[in-house]
């Protein structure tokens, strides 16, 4: 009987060569081609990291248009030229994110610059906890050379020629420039959407373009349906957050919910410091209980909300099966972290 290696690896003695199982040579052509892609695609996120500052006002832009695009045909349709239309529907954006911005701020500003006092209290209050009730004993003076060192590791970061505060300067002209990139092509894909299709559809062969087509219609009508996810998302978050804070008494419900709401478009992180930063705000401002029931309140609701909610929600705003959405978040951020997710 021939063994196993036989069986894969053959010798043929009239030619004095070896020949290769069929199953082996498929593996190896296959693995070659997973390889070749895998070097692509890690080449095609190099570009896209390089062009960051031209990719994100993009995707900015498109989210924006997706919003947008409804009204403007809606006005097209009324007789209003395309210029006008896109003018009109871009202006009223404009518009009505002042009119919100001017109604809302002035209110939330107050209740924001408590913020910060609020949470450096709650990490003092943390602090005398850990020394004076901690089950495990925590010495005062190691807890301060802590504190000490972290504080001239972050002077040392800022000081240094590449520190947060240049970092942070440049990030900060970087979102500048990507917003304002972002609003003038959100202007013209509302203006001139439908001519980019074209010009888009011819660049495929003509028996191809009625596929292209359907294609891009149906990924439009995913980019929409994730919109309305994340704010069905925040919207549940943010209703239960501020339910719970008004329930123990706490303080600063207003910015909490703001706070929740905005960090339910940023996977997995937002809510994450969303709900840290509820526990610390009801910790100084309704005590120590009532932060552990809103600490034990956030964990449920992420955990639904990675486990149960998100998969529902985007599995109908996307027309997806929830498994799949489960799947496709949980293995995206195996593999590319937080922008895989």
């Amino acid at each position: 009987m021939a063994s196993g290696y036989d069986r894969e690896v053959t010798t043929d003695s009239s030619a004095g060569e070896r020949r290769v199982h069929p199953t082996v040579d498929r593996l190896a052509a296959y693995s070659w081609r997973l390889l070749v892609v895998a070097a692509a695609g890690w080449a095609v996120l190099r570009l896209l990291d390089a062009l960051r500052l031209v990719v994100f006002p993009v995707i900015v832009a498109l989210f924006l248009t997706v919003a947008l695009a409804a009204p403007a045909r809606a006005l097209r349709r009324r007789g209003l030229p395309p210029l006008a239309a896109a003018w009109a529907v871009f202006l009223g954006f404009l518009a009505t994110v002042a009119g919100v911005v001017a109604l809302v701020v002035p209110a939330l500003a107050e209740e924001f610059s408590q913020v910060p006092p609020t949470i450096a209290d709650a990490f003092g209050r943390i602090e005398t906890w850990l020394v004076e009730d901690s089950p495990v004993p925590v010495d005062r003076a190691r807890l301060d050379q802590l504190q000490s060192q972290l504080g001239e590791t972050l002077r040392n970061s800022v000081a240094s020629p590449g520190g947060f505060v240049l970092q942070g300067a440049v990030l900060f002209a970087e979102v500048v420039a990507g917003l304002l990139l972002a609003l003038v092509l959100t202007f013209f894909f509302v203006k001139d959407g439908e001519r980019f299709q074209r010009a888009a559809l011819r660049a495929f062969p003509e028996e191809r373009r009625e596929l292209v087509g359907r294609l891009a219609g149906r990924a439009w009508d995913t980019l929409a349906g994730y919109l309305r996810g994340a704010a069905a998302l925040g919207a549940v978050e943010a209703t239960i957050m501020g339910i719970t804070l008004v329930a123990v008494s706490g303080g600063l419900i207003l910015p909490v919910v703001v706070l929740t709401f905005v960090a339910a478009f940023v996977p997995f992180v937002g809510a994450a410091a969303a709900g840290i930063v509820a526990v610390l705000v009801t910790m100084v401002t309704a005590g120590f209980v009532p932060a552990l029931i809103v600490a034990g309140v956030a964990l449920v609701v992420q955990q639904l909300d990675n486990d149960l909610l998100a998969p529902v929600v985007y599995g109908k705003a996307l027309d997806l099966h929830p498994v799949v959405v489960l799947l496709a978040v949980a293995g995206g951020a195996s593999v590319a972290g937080f922008v895989g997710a």
